[in-house]
């Protein structure tokens, strides 16, 4: 991958970026993401966040051998520190984080954000307390996108604050618009799903291992809602 070629999955977090937006990618790596918006001209700015060292120089480095330096501000910063008011930034995509770690980072960030921002997440993981928060937080969910790449199911995540919208412990869990769309590649990552949840949960009765009883009743529950759901 490069920003001349990004994966399946990121090119599906760049469709969803607004054109002529202010971009901040929060954890960027090696800044593929808003190097190659800016060489399709799709954005006008961008910030780069990396919180690691190695990261931080690969993408300086990125923007520099393709010529954005002047619109593409690569900072070392933790999470959302890296916007600045001065960036006027009107889009926010952090990729390939857990779930909670991505909810934990916009929680902490808080500050940082105007709340006209467009979220683009692309969580690997921990997509129900990522939704829980944004609900929580008076986000709605735009857009939801899943796709297979390499054996791995991703999700994209898509949100704005807006009017309050209360979801279901169901919908926290599958996903409000994924439930509704029910695409082939969601109905068969929780094919998938169902397999192996209802598998472990007959070699926790063989084993009669000694699992919390709140545990069990979890797992039974999204058992019974993954059952529900591919009727």
């Amino acid at each position: 991958m490069n920003p001349h070629t990004l994966s399946m999955r990121l090119e599906r977090v760049a469709a969803q970026v607004p054109t002529g937006a202010r971009l901040a990618d929060i954890g960027s790596d090696h800044a593929y993401l808003p190097v190659a918006l800016m060489n399709r001209g799709a954005i006008v700015a961008a910030v780069a966040g990396e919180v690691a060292v190695t990261p931080f120089r690969a993408a300086q480095r990125t923007v520099h051998d393709n010529g954005h330096e002047l619109h593409i501000h690569v900072r070392l910063a933790d999470g959302l520190a890296a916007i600045e008011p001065a960036d006027r930034i009107d889009a926010v995509s952090i990729c390939g984080m857990g779930g909670e770690t991505i909810r934990d980072m916009l929680d902490r960030g808080k500050a940082y954000l105007s709340g006209r921002e467009r979220l683009i997440l692309q969580p690997n993981g921990g997509e129900q307390p990522l939704r829980l928060w944004l609900m929580d937080n008076g986000y709605r969910i735009l857009c939801e996108e899943l796709l297979r790449e390499n054996r791995f199911d991703y999700e994209i995540i898509v949100a704005e604050r807006g009017t309050p919208v209360s979801y279901s412990a169901e919908q926290l869990y599958f996903g409000p618009l994924q439930m509704q769309a029910r695409s082939p590649a969601f109905l068969a990552k929780w094919q998938r799903l169902l397999r192996y949840k209802q598998r472990t949960l007959g070699q926790l009765a063989e084993a009669r291992q000694a699992l919390p009883e709140q545990k069990v009743q979890e797992l039974a529950q999204e058992v019974r809602w993954i059952t529900a759901l591919l009727v």
